[in-house]
Formats: structure tokens, C-alpha cells, sequence
């Protein structure tokens, strides 16, 4: 594989990088954060999609582009096996283009990365541990233990896809030693089914002789009820018109007495109307007496509501006298509502003079006791700080004595030690007689004093007595003001004593109550007389009708008569023997009851048939269940048995390549180590611990230097690539080594560069990425990166040849 270019436009910091890649040692240097390495992981992204990338997708999109919807596309162009490819990708989308071709032979992202797959004949992680030695890769073998080196071995060279088939043959090989347990636990026993079907067939056997003997009694039994069937039909004919000529009569006897009762009714009813007749003359004569009370009703009632007009107004007359001399005696105590308020305003005025004085000189009082107060507060907290100020004093001259420094100057104080000692001693026993004077000053002044109390209490009575005579202030002046509408109220009240008194003078007079409850009963007869007269009169109107129903129901009853006759000659003759008909039907019953038992015995005798039927069908279907899992288990069995193999083999074959991978690694590495020394060492081998060991004339060299550390583990690293590109089918031409110069010093990073130009012969193409500049020196080509903070985008300023 060759690399020819590479173009970057959004992908992660590279905003338009373009990159020609040339044969050689080429040297990609830059410092950390620049986009070095993002160079080669947009390489794998090309060819493997967003599974080489680091995050997920939407991380790959360059964060300081403007517009967020900027597109992001890698293309790469590169040479395999005499052939161009192009690949081309963005976010969405993917094409790959063979020799120049306008037509992609590849689409969509997935078809890509398979195809390249197919084509490079490695997986990601193949790629990579093929082509890309990454940081601190050449000398990973040395920092791992025996154990380590040889699951890494293993990884990098694919043998873990073995372990990991072999895990799956594992599992594989659990779940059927399972599925064959649990298949024995539900099997059942085979002696137990054999003897299910036997019993089955021998019951089913013995259920179709008992149907067919039911069957035969059944045929018997419905012969003979058969027999008896047009004798019962016979009999139960002439019986039914039996009952229902009886039937008949009992309704024509139900119909006869039902007449000959409204026989009975309408005689009565006639005799009724006659007596009515004979009672109405005399209420006619008494209504005639009872006409005009009507009319003399309705002219005492219109009296009756005159005088209840009257007895209203002259109640509304009596509330309006009684309204004047309650107005009269109010207006009569307001004469006095002028005065009244002179007087109250002067005592007002007085009073609040007086509690504006008793305010200020409590006003007075306060403030001065809250200025004694605090100037005792404040003294008595100075004189707490001069106390303790002085007792320090006291206690630092009598620990230090005569070389007390002196409170004023400074210096010791030596002769003057005692004097100052004293002094200092009067002023703190001073201070102290002050605190107490001072301390029991506060103690008096914390309560109130007694003249402040008094003018408070006299304020409150003050200030109370002030709004009582504000109130009664108040209720004068409304009283003053409610005098001026009491006459308007006295002149309103004469205008509806005017009105009453005329409406009383315009009201007819003449009621008699005794009078108007007599004709109000006289009234009420001659209704209660009329309605007698018109129940008489209806019943009168009736008696034509009455005539005629009485001639229907008498030749109704007549014709009822007559057909009871004729049912009870037809009675006479259908009447036969109970006995006759008993012992006929119980003949009859026996025989049906002994047919319908048949039915049932030979339907019971059916039944038992299917269910043996049930039964050895069910035994017929767990005999074909056991062989069925019988057949199931020897294939479960035999798939077992091959899965036992397929683990020994993978355990042989892992055998086998461990055992050939140090001898095959060694020869290889051999190889390399040889074209890189000149010939100086042509051999290496690896030991039981998978440690490198360098041989000089087939002896193992038991010190290596540094430098010849460093060849080692490039060699070792070199026959790992190799391995795995012959067995992908690939030419190993290509290299790319990133910063594995980080844990070496100056002259150890220069033998691996001169080390690297010795490998021109066997790889076309060496790429170095490495922020390391020193390094420049020995490289045949060099691209530049950095990263731009104003634009915040990394820049390759171009490629240079040494």
C-alpha cells in the first residue's frame, strides 16, 4: 500500500488541509494539540468509517466552523496492488473510485468500509497494528510479564478470534449438555407409554362390544313403543276434546252468572231512577226560593271590600298621628342642639390643650432619662476597657519587675519600677470604685421613673376623655343637621293625612257581616240543590239505555242457556273409563321410559367408544412424542459429541501457533535485524517468556546497550507488521510510526531515524509524526503543522526535501 494525498476540509481542527504524501522518510512534526495525529486518524476514517474515529460522528465536525450545517469530507488517494484508489467521505455519504474511474465502484458508508475491507483483506484493528505503530508501541513487549507478552502477541496477530471461537464452541457445547438434560427429565417412560396403548386398545376393544349390545336393546325397545303409539294418539285425541269441551262449559256457566247478575244490576238501577223521579219536584221548588241571593251575594261583597278599604286607611291615619307626635317631641328636644355644641366645643379645645402639655413634658421626661442612660452605659463600658488595660499592665510589670518596659518611652523601667507599679495600681482601684458606682447607675436607670409613669398614665385618661368628648361633639352636630329635615318629614306626613281623610269620606258605607254570611249560605245550598238536580237529571237521561240492556242480557242469558245443554249432551257422550285410560297410559309411559333408557345406555356405550378412542389416540400420540425426542436427543447427542472435537482441535490449533509463533517472529525480526545492522547481528530469538534475545555468532548476548534496545524493539514491531500482512495477501510497503520518539533521549532518537533510512530497501513509504524538531534532520521529507489560535484551525505551511 502507497499513500499519494490526502485532503481534510472540516474534520475535527483541519479547516482545508492538503497533503501529498512522497516515497522515503517523511516527517510530519508539529507541537502537541496541532492536528498531527488527527492526520492518520483521517486516514483510517476513509477507509473504515466512523468505527476508526474517536467519539461519535457529530464530534468529528471542526467546532469553530461558522455554519454548523459545513459540510466535513476526507478524501484519500492511494495505490494497492497496481492499482488507484480514490475514496471519498463525508458524514452521510461515502464513495470509493478505481484508476480515475467517473463511476464509483462503492457507495453509501457501510458498502465503503466493507469494500475496503474485502480489498486491504484486514480488519481496522489488522490495519492498524499493521501500518501504525502508535505512542509508546516499539517498547510496550519490555514494559509487559510473560503472561502479558503473550495474550498481546496473540491479540496483535489475531489468535484471540480463535479463543474467542473456541468460547463460542464452549457455550455452544453448555447450552446442548442442557438442552439434553432437560429433554431426559421430560422424557417419559417408554414401558409406561407401551402399557398406556395396550390398555387402551383393550378398553376400546370391550367399549364397541357394550355399544353394540345397547344398540340391539335399544331397536328392541323402540319396536314396542312404536306398537303402542296409535292406540295413545287415539286416546289422547278424544281425551283433548274432552278437556275442552269442559273447558267451554266452564266458561258458558262463567258467562250465564255474569248475565243473570246484570239482570239483577239493571233492575236496581231502574228502581233508582224512579225514586229520583219522584224527589225532584221538591228541590226544583226549594232552588226557585234561593235564585236572588246571587245577585244580593255579590252587592255585599263589594261592601265587604269598601269596608275593608276603609279599616286600612284608617289604620294609615292612625300610624300618621302617631308619626306627628313622635316628630314633634324629636324636633322639640333639638331645639337645644346649638347650645349643646358651644359648650362641647370649648371643653374639646380645653382638654386637648391640656394633653398637648402632659405630651411635652413626657416628651421631656424620656429624653432625659434615655441620655442619663446611655451616658451611664457608655462610661461603665470605658471603664470595663480601661479596667482590663490597666490589670494587664499590673500583671506584666509583676512578671516582668524592674525590666518592665515603660509605658510611655519604652525602655525598662529599673529604679522607677515600684512608683509605676504603685500608680498603676491606685488608677486600677479607681476604676474599679467607678465600675460599681457607674454599674449601679445602669441597674436604676433600666426601669422607668416613677414621674415618667405618672405623666403616662394621665396622657392615656387624657387622650381618652378627648375622644369621648369628640363623639358626643359628633352626635350634636348630626342632631343639628337632623333638625333641618324633620320639618320637611311633618309637612309630607299632613299631605298623607289629607289623602287618607279623603279617600275614607269617598268610601260607601252599609256593610252588615251577619247579613253577608247568610247569604253566602244560601248561596251554597242552591249550588249543592243544582248539582243534586242535574245528578237526578243525568240518571233520568240513562233510563232508555237501561231498558234496552236489560232486553239484551235477558236473550243473551237465554242463548247461554241453551248451549250449556247441547256441551253437556256432547260430555255424556265422549266419557270413558279412568281406568281404561290409566292402564293405557301407564302401558305407554313404561314402554317410552323403557326406549328413552335404551338411548341412554346405548349413548353412554358411544360415549365410553370415544373416549377409549380419546385415550389410545392420546397414548398413540405419546408413543410418537418419545420417539420424536428419543430422535431428538441422539441428534443433540451427535452435535455434542462434535462440538467435544471442534474444542479439542481449537485447543490443538492454539497449541500449534504458539508453538510455531516464536521460531516464525524470531525469523522474521531476524530478517529485519539484519538489513538494519549491516550484517553485524543476523539473528534473534525469543525465549519461554517471550523476552527478545539477541544473538552475536550464535551466542544470546547477555547485555545489550540502549540504542540496541531501541533496534529491537523496531525489528519486533517490524515482524509483527509483517506477519500480519502476509497472511492478509498484502505487500508490506508502508510504515507509519507516531511519536514513538517521546521516551528516548537525543542520541537514541537519532539511531532510530538512521535505523528507519535503512529500511528504504523493504518499505517504499516512512511516515514519522513526532513534535520533536531535532529529529528534522535525518528525515528525506517534512510537512509542517501548527495550530492557528486567531482562526482556531490547525495549518500545514507545506513540504520540504532535505
Amino acid at each position: 500500500m502507497r499513500l499519494d494525498s490526502l485532503h481534510l476540509v472540516n474534520f475535527r481542527q483541519h479547516a482545508d488541509t492538503r497533503i501529498e504524501f512522497a516515497s522515503g522518510l517523511t516527517g510530519i512534526i508539529g507541537p502537541n494539540g496541532s492536528g498531527k495525529s488527527t492526520i492518520l486518524e483521517a486516514i483510517a476514517w476513509a477507509l473504515y468509517g466512523n468505527s476508526a474515529a474517536r467519539g461519535n460522528k457529530d464530534s468529528i465536525r471542526r467546532l469553530s466552523a461558522e455554519d454548523t450545517r459545513a459540510p466535513v469530507r476526507v478524501e484519500l488517494v492511494f495505490e494497492l496492488a497496481g492499482h488507484r484508489y480514490r475514496v471519498m467521505r463525508t458524514l452521510s455519504a461515502a464513495e470509493c473510485f478505481l484508476d480515475d474511474a467517473t463511476q464509483p465502484i462503492a457507495t453509501t458508508v457501510t458498502g465503503v468500509s466493507e469494500f475496503m475491507q474485502r480489498r486491504l483483506g484486514m480488519t481496522r484493528s489488522e490495519f492498524f497494528h499493521t501500518y501504525f505503530t502508535g505512542q509508546k508501541e516499539l517498547d510496550v513487549m519490555s514494559a509487559l510479564g510473560p503472561a502479558e507478552r503473550a495474550r498481546f502477541l496473540s491479540r496483535v496477530l489475531g489468535y484471540d478470534r480463535i479463543s474467542g471461537a473456541q468460547e463460542f464452541v464452549r457455550d455452544r457445547r453448555r447450552t446442548l449438555a442442557a438442552e439434553i438434560n432437560g429433554l431426559r427429565q421430560g422424557m417419559a417412560d417408554p414401558e409406561a407409554i407401551w402399557r398406556a396403548v395396550s390398555d387402551a386398545e383393550a378398553r376400546l376393544a370391550m367399549a364397541g362390544v357394550r355399544a353394540s349390545e345397547a344398540e340391539m336393546q335399544r331397536g328392541i325397545a323402540v319396536a314396542a313403543l312404536e306398537a303402542l303409539v296409535p292406540q295413545w294418539r287415539d286416546v289422547q285425541a278424544r281425551r283433548e276434546r274432552l278437556q275442552q269441551l269442559q273447558a267451554e262449559r266452564r266458561v258458558t256457566e262463567g258467562e250465564l252468572l255474569a248475565r243473570v247478575r246484570d239482570v239483577e244490576r239493571l233492575a236496581r238501577e231502574l228502581e233508582a231512577i224512579a225514586s229520583a223521579q219522584r224527589t225532584l219536584e221538591p228541590l226544583r221548588a226549594e232552588a226557585d226560593g234561593l235564585r236572588g241571593a246571587t245577585a244580593l251575594l255579590e252587592g255585599m261583597e263589594r261592601l265587604a271590600a269598601a269596608d275593608l278599604r276603609r279599616q286600612t286607611w284608617m289604620d294609615r291615619v292612625q300610624q300618621a298621628a302617631e308619626e306627628e307626635a313622635r316628630l314633634a317631641e324629636r324636633a322639640a328636644r333639638l331645639e337645644q342642639a346649638p347650645t349643646l355644641e358651644q359648650e362641647t366645643v370649648a371643653q374639646l379645645a380645653a382638654m386637648r390643650e391640656q394633653l398637648a402639655d402632659v405630651e411635652r413634658t413626657l416628651d421631656e421626661q424620656r429624653t432625659a432619662w434615655a441620655r442619663d442612660r446611655q451616658e451611664a452605659e457608655t462610661r461603665l463600658e470605658a471603664l470595663r476597657t480601661q479596667y482590663t488595660e490597666l490589670h494587664d499592665q499590673q500583671t506584666t510589670l509583676e512578671g516582668l519587675g524592674a525590666e518592665s518596659p515603660c509605658p510611655t518611652c519604652g525602655r525598662p523601667l529599673g529604679a522607677s519600677y515600684v512608683g509605676v507599679l504603685e500608680t498603676v495600681r491606685d488608677q486600677l482601684e479607681t476604676v474599679r470604685l467607678d465600675g460599681n458606682y457607674y454599674r449601679q447607675r445602669v441597674a436604676q436607670l433600666t426601669s422607668i421613673p416613677a414621674a415618667v409613669e405618672t405623666h403616662e398614665a394621665t396622657r392615656r385618661q387624657l387622650q381618652v376623655d378627648v375622644q369621648n368628648a369628640d363623639r358626643r361633639l359628633q352626635r350634636i352636630q348630626a342632631a343639628i343637621a337632623e333638625s333641618a329635615t324633620l320639618t320637611a318629614q311633618r309637612a309630607r306626613l299632613e299631605e298623607r293625612l289629607a289623602e287618607a281623610t279623603r279617600m275614607l269620606a269617598e268610601l260607601p258605607s252599609g256593610y252588615e257581616a251577619e247579613q253577608h254570611a247568610a247569604l253566602k249560605r244560601d248561596v251554597a245550598r242552591l249550588q249543592e240543590l243544582e248539582t243534586m238536580m242535574a245528578r237526578v237529571g243525568a240518571q233520568l237521561e240513562r233510563e232508555p239505555e237501561l231498558h234496552s240492556e236489560q232486553r239484551r242480557s235477558a236473550s243473551t242469558q237465554e242463548q247461554l242457556r241453551t248451549r250449556l245443554q247441547e256441551l253437556e249432551q256432547q260430555l255424556a257422550t265422549l266419557a270413558a273409563s279412568d281406568t281404561e285410560f290409566a292402564a293405557l297410559r301407564d302401558g305407554y309411559e313404561r314402554a317410552e321410559g323403557s326406549a328413552r333408557q335404551a338411548e341412554l345406555d346405548a349413548l353412554a356405550a358411544r360415549g365410553e367408544s370415544e373416549r377409549a378412542r380419546a385415550a389410545l389416540d392420546n397414548a398413540e400420540h405419546g408413543r410418537r412424542e418419545l420417539a420424536s425426542r428419543q430422535e431428538k436427543l441422539e441428534t443433540l447427542e451427535r452435535d455434542r459429541r462434535l462440538h467435544d472435537e471442534l474444542d479439542r482441535a481449537f485447543t490443538d490449533i492454539r497449541t500449534d501457533l504458539n508453538v510455531q509463533l516464536r521460531p516464525e517472529l524470531a525469523d522474521i525480526a531476524s530478517g529485519f535485524l539484519a538489513g538494519l545492522t549491516d550484517g553485524r547481528y543476523k539473528s534473534l530469538e525469543f525465549d519461554e517468556d517471550y523476552r527478545l534475545l539477541v544473538l552475536e555468532d550464535e551466542v544470546r548476548k547477555p547485555v545489550i546497550s540502549g540504542g540496541e534496545e531501541d533496534l529491537c524493539n523496531l525489528v519486533l514491531r517490524l515482524a509483527i507488521s509483517q506477519m500480519i500482512a502476509d497472511r492478509a495477501g498484502q505487500a508490506f510497503s508502508l510504515l507509519i510510526l507516531d511519536e514513538v520518539f517521546g521516551s528516548l533521549d537525543e542520541n537514541r532518537r537519532a539511531n532510530v531515524v538512521e535505523l528507519l533510512k535503512h529500511l528504504h530497501d523493504r518499505f517504499e513509504q516512512v511516515i514519522v509524526i513526532t513534535h520533536i524538531e531535532q529529529v528534522r534532520e535525518g528525515l528525506d521529507r517534512v510537512v509542517q503543522v501548527h495550530f492557528d489560535e486567531a482562526r482556531r484551525i490547525s495549518v500545514v505551511t507545506g513540504a520540504s526535501e532535505r
